[in-house]
């Protein structure tokens, strides 16, 4: 089973690029964030096409997430728990039935958290503080879970082109990557420092700059795995040649392969 993440910054605007790319890599399941529209707008019918199961949780103009599959999904669940106030359109769960148990799968957008002096920090700081709560639960069931998207942090110095300019910046700041490492010492994996430890495994490019061209890039879409999912692991990508299409987003997928078999498949 092969799980893709991608930030694909407007969903509307990158439909072209969304289906060349799932026509190309044909992913069982893909997390897609800041689809950027409501769930009436989102172009559900050219991806069904493609053979594709379709969940969304939308918000007009900003954030909004989608999960796609190719195998029906048992539950959906939008909204991360913990703060019935939060209205923005950041996660959504889906469970995919295997021949043995299930996947649960978590697309998330973490917030960014810039200007750090302002309140956006904190909201950052609690929606993780969330996240990490929610994890907990999830490994108690001890079922192969993935958590899967943009999560915003910059996990290591190695994850980004030049650590010294990211001090102050919220993806970057102690407090941002020690609860990274909060979420990765509950039990989950880091899919791909499990089979890389290179520095310039970078994930998206700034459009300002020439930061695609300079190679200028940062590491913040990840794929968690519980022990139960990363002990399936067999192999993890960067479609980093998705950047260089003309109009790209800023993000490019990643994605891991995960022996597992789901009840659908003959």
């Amino acid at each position: 089973m092969r799980i893709a993440t991608w930030n694909v910054n407007s969903v509307r605007q990158r439909l072209d690029h969304l289906l060349a790319w799932l026509r190309e890599t044909a992913p069982d399941v893909v997390c897609l964030q800041e689809i950027k529209c409501v769930d009436e707008q989102f172009p559900r019918e050219a991806i069904e096409a493609l053979g594709y199961n379709v969940v969304t949780h939308g918000q007009k103009t900003f954030n909004g997430v989608a999960l796609l599959s190719k195998f029906p999904f048992d539950e959906t669940r939008p909204r991360l728990a913990g703060d019935d106030d939060d209205v923005q359109s950041r996660f959504l769960e889906g469970v995919v039935s295997l021949k043995q148990g299930v996947v649960r799968i978590a697309c998330l957008y973490l917030p960014n958290g810039n200007p750090p002096n302002t309140d956006k920090y904190p909201y950052k700081l609690k929606w993780i503080s969330r996240l990490i709560e929610y994890s907990k639960e999830q490994l108690k069931s001890e079922e192969s879970f993935v958590l899967a998207g943009d999560f915003n942090v910059i996990p290591t110095a190695g994850d980004v082109y030049n650590p010294s300019a990211w001090v102050d910046d919220a993806l970057f700041r102690p407090q941002t990557r020690q609860a990274f490492q909060t979420l990765l010492g509950l039990g989950l994996t880091d899919a791909l420092r499990a089979v890389s430890d290179a520095a310039g495994e970078y994930t998206f490019w700034d459009y300002q700059a020439g930061a695609w061209q300079k190679n200028n890039g940062l590491r913040i879409d990840h794929l968690l795995l519980s022990p139960q999912a990363s002990d399936r692991l067999s192999g993890v990508g960067i479609d980093r040649h998705v950047r260089g299409w003309e109009k790209a987003s800023d993000h490019v997928p990643v994605w891991i392969d995960l022996e597992l078999d789901p009840a659908g498949q003959p």
